[in-house]
């Protein structure tokens, strides 16, 4: 009974959606764009027979992303569909498309949606990225014998006893799944608790990405003309900004760099930084280099290896607010240490691995982590250590989409 209550209150709540959709898109009109097809109503018919790839966010597609090259690399002739939850991966998402892939939002989890969307597509299969299980997408595929698994799995403590409190829906949720492949040992441990499959321990995708090597020699071209040490707050969320420019009144003498992590608050942390009493240049105002001011503000998409690069240490975003962090993988990938704050539950093991290999420290607040890493980039010979072991322990972990790959061709063959 608890499946067809919860259809139930979905049903129910679609014109709030739809009156979510809405603000949402005053801010990212992506989010006004095939609103229908979040209800599993489709404009044009198509091929079946893709793959289906789901990657709600930013961060998942860009795993998707590497996922994707890899199983082009050993079938060059697959065809993919990719689906999203957010504005800002879904316009990733648009970078991975060749001639026979399609693009679309995953519809609202009621059956009616999840049945319009899979007699559409016709999927051969579906992936789903990291996190995302929905009970009735994983019902109806096991209703229609669509092998549906969940990749670079992972699920924290947190995930673990909300499963357990809604064990009616997410038990059979994780059961339905055909193949479960975990990041961790730990994750793999959580999921198979909450009722999945798990058939591997595969590692983390984001390990096995390669930074764009001309936005890596751009960063550091600009780090060199910068005579002071740079410091990056990466992927900044709401409330963390404030706390940052705070700390950082009380040094003058490094250069500071905020990114944050959603694009529609672009202007809000600018302002904030402005409100503060400090001079501000954005880089979407930058031509040959950046312009000269106290606080520079990472105002652009695609770009994170460019801003690791011109930087000499990173702040974690979403670690110095109860929030889990923000994935540290590609700041080692590109050598830049990494100071994290109290919450990393979202990659705990990741975190947790970079602080044993040295290639991040952690800190108990917002003040220490400031202070904590001019420290390190005061100091030449530990931050040179440091950068090194960002990059030893990138090294180390690759290997998971080569794996993954092939799991997912077997799923398939």
């Amino acid at each position: 009974m608890i499946r067809p209550l919860y259809s139930l209150v979905l049903i129910g709540a679609q014109p709030l959606l739809r009156r979510k959709l809405r603000r949402r898109g005053v801010a990212e009109p992506g989010y006004l764009e095939h609103v229908e097809e979040r209800f599993g109503r489709y404009e044009a018919p198509t091929d079946p027979g893709r793959l289906w790839i789901h990657a709600v966010s930013l961060g998942e597609t860009r795993a998707a992303a590497i996922l994707v090259e890899a199983l082009r690399r050993a079938r060059p002739e697959v065809r993919i569909l990719l689906t999203h939850g957010t504005a800002t991966g879904r316009a990733e998402g648009q970078r991975l498309l060749r001639e026979g892939d399609a693009q679309a939002w995953l519809p609202w989890d009621t059956p009616r949606a999840v049945r319009r969307f899979l007699d559409h597509f016709r999927p051969s299969a579906g992936i789903l990225m990291e996190t995302e299980v929905w009970p009735n997408i994983a019902a109806e595929c096991q209703a229609r014998a669509i092998p549906l698994a969940l990749a670079n799995a992972r699920l924290s403590p947190k995930s673990l006893s909300q499963a357990r409190r809604l064990g009616g829906l997410s038990r059979p949720a994780y059961g339905a799944l055909r193949a479960v492949w975990a990041q961790t040992r730990n994750d793999a441990r959580r999921l198979a608790e909450a009722g999945a499959t798990v058939q591997g321990v595969f590692g983390n995708l984001k390990f096995d990405a390669s930074p764009d090597p001309a936005q890596l020699a751009q960063g550091r071209d600009w780090r060199s003309t910068s005579p002071q040490p740079v410091v990056m707050f990466a992927s900044s969320r709401e409330g963390e900004e404030a706390q940052f420019l705070q700390a950082i009144a009380a040094h003058p003498e490094v250069q500071w760099l905020l990114v944050p992590r959603h694009p529609q608050r672009f202007d809000e942390v600018a302002a904030l930084a402005a409100q503060a009493g400090f001079t501000v240049a954005r880089r979407s105002t930058w031509d040959d280099a950046p312009a000269p001011a106290q606080v520079w503000i990472g105002d652009s998409l695609g770009e994170m290896p460019l801003y690791y690069a011109l930087a000499d240490a990173a702040l974690l975003g979403g670690s110095f607010a109860p929030l889990g962090g923000q994935n540290l993988i590609e700041a080692a990938a590109c050598g830049c240490p990494v100071v994290m704050g109290p919450h990393t539950f979202n990659f705990s093991e990741a975190a947790e691995l970079a602080q044993e290999a040295g290639a991040a420290r952690r800190v108990g607040s917002m003040e220490e982590g400031v202070r904590v890493a001019v420290e390190l980039v005061r100091d030449r010979h530990a931050r040179v250590q440091a950068v090194q072991a960002s990059e030893e322990f990138a090294a180390a972990h690759r290997g998971a989409a080569e794996k993954t790959a092939a799991a997912v061709l077997k799923l398939i063959s």
